[in-house]
């Protein structure tokens, strides 16, 4: 969880040529996730948090997919935008939106090329500076159309390395060492809760096949050059890891925490837990930690 600060990139909503092709059946593939994306929203009918969606052509031509939750009789007091890690896509984290906006905040959220509603072969990323670029757009309309209001960012894992590389050149706490092996249908131990995994493993917009080649490749290069800037980091922040976590190393978390150059800074490591923090059996207790964070920076 990190600040953003009040000024980012300016915000282009139209395309130019190229982007998102592909071939008929990526096409057809893509259109299928992005129909289940909405009509999840769509379906959504909680009276205390209006929840929308809404789509934003970059200027490589791909479509990407964006929503947004809003507190319905709560005042708000402040933004958070959400970046889903790798394989997986931000309605998963839509308990915690709902969460977020009974305390005050409205949240945004993006899948990334290749995830989700978004556009691109399923958890095939050809650049993580796509998602990055994509990223700085979207922070710049949200805080263009919430002037004044304070704004952090949550990001899982590969979202992590995203969100930090958007608001400084620094390695992510949360960037995963790869596992170049192919996903079965258990799928990686990410949790302690049974229920959360087969939730997670079953739902047809998280990727359980192997590892994309060049998404591995992209990954390492984004490592190979944010690691040697973890002094740079200035913004306030917190770090949550398991330590048990394989997929993710905890070590890195404390590197992190320990050479950032930030004054506000809070780390915290929770013995014996996996990757997927939310989705533990302790998810909430995790959850209380993230809003009384955030309560005690607005």
């Amino acid at each position: 969880m990190v600040r953003v600060p009040a000024t980012i990139v300016p915000w282009k909503s139209s395309a130019s040529s190229g982007g998102g092709g592909g071939g008929v059946a990526v096409d057809q593939e893509v259109a299928a996730r992005r129909a289940l994306a909405i009509r999840r929203v769509l379906q959504d009918d909680d009276p205390n948090s209006l929840r929308e969606f809404s789509l934003f052509v970059t200027p490589r031509g791909d479509t990407i997919f964006t929503q947004l939750w809003t507190p319905v009789s709560v005042r708000i007091r402040g933004l958070v935008v959400l970046m889903h890690g790798l394989n997986e896509h931000s309605s998963r984290y839509s308990n915690f939106a709902k969460q977020l906006n009974a305390e005050g905040f409205k949240v945004y959220a993006m899948d990334w090329i290749g995830h989700g509603g978004s556009d691109g072969l399923h958890a095939y990323v050809p650049s993580l500076d796509y998602a990055v670029s994509d990223l700085k757009s979207f922070l710049d309309k949200v805080l263009g159309d919430n002037p004044g209001l304070p704004c952090f960012c949550f990001g899982h894992s590969t979202g992590a390395a995203i969100v930090l590389k958007v608001l400084a050149p620094i390695f992510s706490v949360l960037l995963p060492r790869l596992h170049l092996v192919p996903a079965n249908k258990k799928g990686t131990l990410v949790s302690r809760d049974p229920e959360a995994l087969i939730a997670k493993y079953s739902d047809p917009l998280v990727y359980t096949g192997s590892i994309r080649v060049r998404t591995g490749y992209e990954i390492l290069r984004i490592t190979t050059y944010l690691q040697q800037n973890l002094s740079r980091m200035r913004v306030p922040f917190l770090v949550l890891h398991g330590t048990a976590d394989t997929v993710t190393d905890p070590e890195a978390s404390q590197k992190l925490y320990d050479e950032a150059s930030s004054t506000d800074k809070t780390i915290k490591l929770f013995e014996g837990f996996l990757h997927d923090l939310l989705f533990e059996p302790e998810g909430q207790d995790i959850m209380n930690d993230i809003i009384e964070w955030l309560s005690c920076r607005l």
